[in-house]
């Protein structure tokens, strides 16, 4: 079974680049009604992809087909969303399924990160929007392929970076713009969480209902190990992008949020990345820093990162995670849990409390009134790639061990060969890149 969905993986592939070359791929969507329902595809449905795919329901879509290579997981999830949408989607271990399939007008893409960027190109030569879950890319070069396919084909690509579509952090944002802070001279981004130890369990043959070498894909070929699977993947450089990618990118998205206010778009990434990482606490099986500090200089303001996956408690500002905005007239602190506002008398200014989430996903829903619409979403794929830029520039820093210096013009580190070797990286054949 295993080896069939490798062949026919890279048969596939194969025929994706060639009917792109010959046009056919710029085939647009069915045309869709204001009240219609769109129809969507799920790859990857363990964790964070099953919430989307529920919110996405009760936002007015239906998912017409499942995929994921663990039959598993598609025997446990499918119930659920049978349930939210009285009806049970089809199931399937081969996500090309879903993208030759024309009743389908977008797909939810939330696999490990190594296959993020085949996918979503591959999704977007197919005539498919994307709901991508973050981060977007593993390196530079990947999420410049991504908004490069997804301007090329017209596709509506949303980013999983939530908090752009919150009401209270697109408040906040708004007083930022506002310039009631004054100078903003420092933006502190935080997370505070508890990493238990995986262990170092040893090599296993791979569970039966998981086709592992496409699990794999364009990873090394590494014998199984349940620390490499579910969830814990995101632990090791193969798969992952760090706890900066996993975590930090949401407030991360909320500084460049900012930073974009002040400065626009075209101008938002720093010039030098400086900043200590390690494993301090537990050694364990992870490759990954459990506490690393960046900072990221813009010349005029610093924008800092800080993780600490050792405790919880007495976290920074009294909340695990946040934004901070500080500037010489007043600082504006916000959170999943709201905003506040404090002023350099002491006092403390404009606030709002966020007392109930939203039930339906504002972020899934934007998504797909903006399949109908074909405007660009909230989080739209060139913000999400620029998130994710920063996130790979605390990465390579933390991994070269020193400070890098970056040229936000040409997304290059100038003559430091070492760090321009992060900017790619290696594919296992046959799961080389698509063309697009």
């Amino acid at each position: 079974m295993g080896e069939e969905t490798r062949r026919s993986f890279v048969k596939k592939i194969g025929t994706a680049s060639a009917l792109a070359a010959g046009g056919f791929l710029n085939w647009n969507p069915r045309a869709l009604g204001a009240n219609e329902r769109v129809v969507l595809g799920l790859i990857g449905g363990r964790n964070q992809g099953r919430g989307d795919a529920l919110r996405a329901i009760r936002g007015g879509a239906e998912i017409k087909t499942f995929c994921d290579l663990d039959r598993a997981i598609l025997d446990k999830v499918n119930p659920d969303l049978e349930k939210a949408q009285n009806k049970a989607p089809g199931t399937t271990k081969e996500f090309r399924r879903l993208l030759d399939d024309k009743d389908i007008d977008g797909v939810i893409i939330a696999t490990p990160d190594h296959w993020h960027t085949h996918m979503t190109l591959l999704a977007c030569q197919a005539g498919k929007d994307v709901y991508i879950e973050k981060p977007l890319s593993q390196t530079l070069h990947e999420g410049h392929l991504v908004r490069d396919a997804a301007r090329k084909y017209k596709r509506v690509v949303q980013v999983g970076t939530q908090n752009r579509s919150t009401q209270h952090f697109q408040d906040a944002i708004e007083y930022v713009k506002s310039g009631k802070l004054g100078k903003i001279c420092e933006i502190t981004t935080w997370h505070c969480q508890l990493r238990e130890s995986i262990g170092n369990p040893p090599d296993s043959e791979p569970p039966p209902t998981v086709d592992y070498d496409v699990w794999l894909g364009p990873a090394p070929k590494r014998p199984f190990n349940i620390n490499r699977f579910h969830y814990t993947w995101r632990f090791f450089w193969d798969y992952g992008n760090s706890e900066l990618g996993n975590m930090g990118i949401h407030v991360l998205d909320v500084a460049l949020w900012g930073i974009q206010a002040l400065r626009g778009l075209d101008n938002c990434l720093p010039t030098r990345i400086s900043g200590n990482a390690g494993t301090y606490w537990l050694h364990d099986a992870k490759e990954i820093p459990d506490t690393q500090i960046m900072t990221y200089e813009y010349g005029d303001f610093v924008l800092s990162w800080e993780l600490r996956s050792f405790a919880r408690y007495h976290p920074i500002d009294g909340m695990p995670n946040g934004i901070g905005f500080h500037g010489n007239e007043a600082t504006l602190v916000v959170s999943h849990e709201g905003w506040k506002v404090y002023s350099k008398d002491g006092s403390v200014g404009p606030a709002m409390e966020v007392e109930d989430r939203q039930e339906i996903g504002p972020h899934e829903k934007n998504f797909i009134d903006c399949i109908k619409s074909r405007q660009r979403p909230n989080a739209d794929v060139e913000i999400g790639r620029l998130s994710t830029t920063i996130c790979h520039l605390g990465n390579i820093c933390s991994r070269l061990r020193r400070d890098v210096v970056f040229d936000p013009k040409t997304e290059t580190f100038g003559h430091d060969e070492a760090a321009n070797a992060y900017l790619t990286k290696e594919y296992r054949e046959p799961y080389t890149l698509p063309k697009v």
